[in-house]
């Protein structure tokens, strides 16, 4: 990953998610569409399963070899667990999704919060 970390504290809305796709492509300084999805999918599991503006903090970090995305809220008891949805429902495959592209994803609680995040291919 070129350009170091990126890192962004807002408020999980909605119409963050392109702002946040498009300041990570700009970081990574090319188009990484996994990244994106990832970035998309862990913002909007905050804005529907948490709320609305809640505070949370994005994290695009890479060694070469992968990518991490991490986004961290303040809601601890909020679930991150993919799901199985009926093919008529518009949605709850985000985490499957991210299950499926990722090298390995995971939830990490603490005091106060947790941290949803995946290991993408590349850096």
């Amino acid at each position: 990953m070129s350009g170091g970390d990126f890192e962004a504290e807002l408020a999980a809305v909605p119409e963050a998610v392109p702002l946040l796709r498009h300041a990570v492509r700009a970081h990574l300084r090319r188009e990484c569409a996994d990244v994106e999805l990832a970035v998309s999918e862990l913002l909007g599991n905050v804005v529907r399963h948490v709320g609305p503006g809640a505070p949370v903090r994005l994290r695009v970090s890479g060694d070469g070899t992968t990518t991490r995305v991490e986004v961290t809220d303040r809601a601890g008891d909020a679930g991150a667990a993919p799901r199985s949805p009926s093919p008529d429902e518009e949605s709850g495959r985000g985490l499957a999704l991210l299950e499926a592209l990722s090298v390995r994803w995971g939830v990490e609680r603490r005091a106060g919060g947790k941290t949803v995040w995946c290991e993408l291919d590349g850096g």
